[in-house]
């Protein structure tokens, strides 16, 4: 699982995801283990976020169960246990995920 969001993590850095943020929510939550949430500054950006963590994934063998709302301003994939948000800065501030899962903890990828 740890190298699965190693993986992700690196995806988004390499397109210069913005805020990437970690938060394990398996003591809060049935939905998923984990959430990465990352910003993107324009749509071009936000598609190759989107992009590049389902090919790096997909060369580690793992494709989203369902990947929601591309072209919106924040795509949803669902990786099972691992559920990634790539937001614009807008919809991000606004909905403020970091919030809402604050009794999650928040992982440094320094730690996994």
């Amino acid at each position: 699982m740890k190298n699965l969001l190693k993986i992700a993590y690196n995806a988004l850095d390499e397109k210069k995801g913005e805020n990437i943020c970690i938060i394990d929510i398996s003591g809060v939550s049935i939905i998923a283990d984990y959430f990465i949430i990352v910003s993107g500054s324009n749509t071009n950006q936000l598609d190759a976020l989107t992009d590049n963590v389902e090919k790096k994934l997909g060369e580690a063998g793992v494709h989203p169960r369902q990947t929601e709302g591309k072209a919106s301003g924040w795509t949803l994939m669902d990786y099972n246990d691992i559920v990634i948000h790539i937001f614009s800065r807008e919809e991000r501030e606004f909905y403020d995920l970091e919030r809402i899962w604050s009794d999650g903890k928040v992982i440094d990828i320094a730690d996994l």
